[in-house]
């Protein structure tokens, strides 16, 4: 079952979309240098996580331990924070976190370079913002979902990069993940008609080579098969009577 937020609910998730985007404004992205760890990212998040009276949604999570999803380069999701895992010039890094405040969550992800990229690397990221913005698009009352899906999937394909089959966005609110499923890939007009006070997760997973992936032996880590370069991007988006609102963005991002 979809779930329908009330105002009520909707009001909590924008300040909890607020929260989560300003520790990626004030404590992540600083963090973004060569020689800094993962472990050292995820243990700063926790303590910020403190500070706003927020709770992590992803540790515990089927016995994770950590706060956070931080992924290097050839890994697309769910890379595991590690005080052996050194940030270095070159490496595109994925942070991907979800909390919630009051009971209500917000799911997010952005893209970090240390140091300068290489063009092909920044048009991957470019790509991968333009399909997420491409998917927020379509999220409107009326829509079908896979609207969404085909929208990501036309705005990455034409640009010549691959899109991951194996994961997918989702519902959010109270949990995590609630239905319904957001696929990256599809054709339009398929699926639920998009209502008012429905709350997505959009998430577009995208690789420099082919859309293969597989879990490395940590059991997490999910690393696309050919070792080319991912990106992953992910907001928080409401579905309203008008224009789609991003609940993990602050003013002029």
């Amino acid at each position: 079952m979809i779930v329908i937020k009330d105002k009520v609910a909707i009001d909590v998730m924008r300040q909890s979309g607020k929260l989560l985007a300003n520790i990626f404004d004030s404590v992540v992205a600083p963090m973004m240098k060569d020689g800094i760890t993962s472990a050292a990212v995820d243990a700063a998040i926790e303590e910020a996580f403190l500070h706003k009276e927020m709770k992590s949604e992803v540790k515990g999570f089927m016995g994770y331990k950590h706060v956070s999803c931080i992924s290097f380069s050839d890994e697309v999701v769910h890379g595991v924070p590690s005080s052996d895992k050194v940030f270095k010039l070159g490496d595109l890094i994925k942070v991907d976190v979800c909390s919630s405040f009051n009971g209500y969550c917000a799911d997010m992800t952005r893209v970090f370079f240390i140091g300068t990229p290489s063009k092909k690397a920044q048009k991957l990221v470019n790509i991968a913002y333009n399909a997420l913005d491409a998917g927020i698009a379509e999220a409107r009352e009326g829509r079908r979902l896979s609207d969404i899906s085909a929208a990501v999937q036309r705005e990455v394909e034409r640009n010549g990069f691959g899109v991951v089959r194996d994961f997918a966005g989702h519902g959010i609110g109270k949990k995590m993940h609630e239905e319904p499923e957001v696929p990256n890939f599809g054709k339009a007009g398929k699926g639920p008609i998009l209502k008012a006070g429905m709350t997505l997760a959009i998430e577009p997973m995208i690789t420099e080579g082919g859309y293969h992936v597989y879990i490395a032996h940590d059991g997490w880590t999910v690393k696309t098969r050919d070792r080319s370069l991912a990106a992953h991007v992910e907001d928080t988006v409401l579905i309203t009577q008008g224009e789609p609102e991003v609940l993990t963005r602050l003013e002029g991002s």
